[in-house]
């Protein structure tokens, strides 16, 4: 009976030597204000210890959180997790189009779906099936925990748009690859950034802007753009929750195994909240003095079959990354998902 009592003790020991505390940060260059961010802290750092103790792992994570910037800018952020300067973070691949153009691939397919949710689900599936995606992450030092991204793009202008031709000369605010989804209409593409906005169009700089909801609203865009055109231009991969690979590989099955499944988590619960956010400011627009209306079914379609080949364009670039393998997935799943894109970049 000692014997056993003795060799239970020993067992119980071994594995309580074997526990292991990990202290790690989590950084964004964004403020917890923005569902991609917040949820970093609320979902990923909130439950990470709570999953470990659920699932009997004695492992813990120690984490000390910096957002809003505090470790590095938004320019930064790929750099930041792959040198270490944070354990993990959100990193922006939407300004990384050289380092990492495969990630940025749904900015060059729009016109494919609104829905947020499902196109960033599909975006996971990818990473996790098409060794390219994951290729990009690890020669930066990182491994892809889960992907980000924003709603759909509509106008708000300081004019009313009837229809196409009410764009034609006019000067509208849509940086990176988002100038190409307004050339060919005969708009003049202006550069810019959110924070930027307001004052463009208020100093005549610009006459409008392609953009989010969820970000024109917070910062008042209506204000100098009053007039709302619902277009429906898609919902975009923005970025995604990332750790430094030699932490990771650092890191015990059980820290794994729960990152990985909140990561999964992460983006499904974020988005989510995004879409939330988009219908209340998309409901409160008439009440702050905006005017709302529907560009033309037929319009739409027009303005979606007269883009030039934008994905032929970026898969060509690319080809040697893989990029054709990456479409090819892409639509497949876009329409093995019911989701009815307006366009089929595959049969471009």
């Amino acid at each position: 009976m000692k014997r056993m009592l003795a060799a239970v003790a020993a067992v119980a020991f071994s594995a309580a030597a074997q526990a292991e505390t990990y202290n790690l940060t989590m950084a964004s260059s964004h403020p917890t204000v923005l569902p991609w961010v917040g949820q970093l802290s609320t979902l990923v750092v909130g439950e990470s210890n709570k999953r470990l103790e659920a699932m009997g792992s004695e492992d813990r994570i120690e984490w000390t959180e910096a957002y809003g910037g505090s470790l590095y800018g938004f320019k930064d952020t790929l750099e930041a997790v792959g040198d270490g300067l944070t354990d993990a973070g959100w990193v922006g691949t939407l300004w990384e189009g050289s380092k990492m153009p495969l990630q940025n691939m749904t900015y060059f397919t729009p016109f494919v779906s609104d829905d947020l949710v499902a196109t960033l689900k599909i975006m996971n599936e990818l990473h996790r099936e098409v060794p390219a995606l994951q290729k990009a992450w690890d020669d930066q030092n990182v491994v892809f925990l889960g992907a980000s991204g924003v709603e759909t793009y509509h106008l708000l202008t300081n004019f009313p748009v009837n229809s196409l031709k009410d764009l034609e000369g006019r000067k509208i605010l849509a940086p990176g690859p988002s100038a190409n989804w307004i050339k060919h209409l005969g708009a003049v593409p202006v550069n810019g950034a959110l924070p930027t906005y307001y004052n463009q169009i208020q100093t005549g700089v610009a006459d409008g802007m392609v953009v989010i909801l969820t970000g024109a609203f917070p910062n008042k865009h209506y204000e100098v753009a009053p007039y709302v055109t619902l277009v429906g231009i898609g919902a975009q991969m923005t970025g995604g929750l990332g750790i430094n690979k030699d932490v990771w590989d650092g890191l015990s099955d059980d820290v794994k195994k729960v990152l990985t499944e909140l990561g999964e988590e992460y983006t499904v619960t974020h988005a989510e909240e995004v879409m939330a956010r988009y219908d209340t400011f998309l409901s409160k627009l008439p009440d702050v003095g905006a005017t709302v209306t529907t560009l033309p079914a037929a319009d739409v379609q027009t303005w979606a079959d007269d883009l030039p080949n934008l994905a032929k364009d970026w898969s060509d670039a690319n080809a040697g990354k893989g990029a054709n393998e990456v479409l090819e997935a892409y639509m497949a799943k876009v329409r093995d998902a019911g989701l009815e894109p307006r366009i089929d970049w595959t049969q471009r």
